[in-house]
């Protein structure tokens, strides 16, 4: 590591990598390569992932023996907020299978070697917080409408929920609420780890990079949140078991989409310094 860098890169310079415009169908061919390399070793990867379900289920469990059933919901959807950091190992044996390398799970520690460690440690404390803000958020909401008191049982909390003008005004908020918190992580995220541990960029340039990949491509983006979202959905439901193969299919996915948005390092690219 060239010195403790963090928000600019190892020479205190500001790196624009060039953004490139994509297709849906690219969407669904990183999607692919993602499956691809999940296929690969997929014991390997679910083992590294078991921990998903696991931190999903001991959430669940602490939500309601806290009586806090009204977190339980938001936990779950708060997968996707620091889902990206989460994923870093997953990031790291796509891009060691990219260049031919060993791609056995210990590898997936790899990133702790990392001259970017310090820039994806300041953007991961920003999803953490963003993470903690959204659950804040949340419970403020319920408060709003349903007072101190918390739900007696999941039973009569669901039915609250699904049978009262104030739990349907709990929905619609929540989630309104949630969409902006899922659109603040994709858009500043949703190349930044990858872009990090392929080049050491600094934290600037990685969540400028990650805005500028949306803004030039806002409807397959928008269309990727949405992918991303259901999958979670969906590897949730079962008790979280799913997210032990949704998880890493995902990761190694957005890795494939990083190579599909981001030129190459060798491409031109402009430096200004910090």
């Amino acid at each position: 590591m060239a010195g403790f860098h963090v928000m600019a890169d190892a020479r205190g310079m500001h790196v624009q990598p060039t953004v490139r415009r994509i297709t849906t169908s690219d969407l669904w061919d990183a999607l692919r390569l993602g499956f691809e390399d999940f296929w690969a070793k997929p014991s390997h990867y679910v083992f590294l992932c078991l921990i998903y379900p696991i931190v999903g289920l001991i959430l669940t469990q602490w939500t309601s023996g806290a009586n806090a059933i009204q977190l339980i919901y938001p936990l779950m959807s708060g997968f996707a907020l620091v889902g990206p950091f989460a994923a870093l190992g997953l990031y790291e044996i796509s891009r060691r299978r990219e260049l031919g390398m060993n791609t056995s799970w210990r590898h997936a520690f790899d990133v702790r070697r990392s001259s970017a460690i310090p820039s994806i440690a300041v953007i991961g404390v920003m999803l953490v917080a963003l993470f903690l803000l959204w659950l804040y958020t949340a419970q403020s909401i319920y408060t709003g409408l349903f007072g101190d008191q918390p739900p007696a049982s999941i039973g009569g909390f669901i039915r609250d929920v699904l049978t009262t003008s104030k739990g349907w005004t709990l929905i619609l908020a929540g989630n309104a609420a949630g969409f902006v918190f899922a659109v603040i992580v994709l858009a500043t995220t949703v190349v930044a780890f990858p872009l990090l541990l392929d080049r050491d960029v600094g934290a600037v340039s990685a969540i400028e990079t990650s805005a500028r990949a949306v803004m030039a491509n806002p409807l397959q983006m928008a269309l990727w949140g949405l992918l991303v979202a259901v999958l979670l959905v969906i590897g949730s439901i079962p008790l979280f078991a799913g997210l032990a193969v949704v998880m890493p299919v995902l990761g190694h996915a957005t890795w494939h989409l990083y190579r599909k948005v981001v030129e190459p390092e060798r491409a031109q690219q402009i430096r200004r310094p910090m």
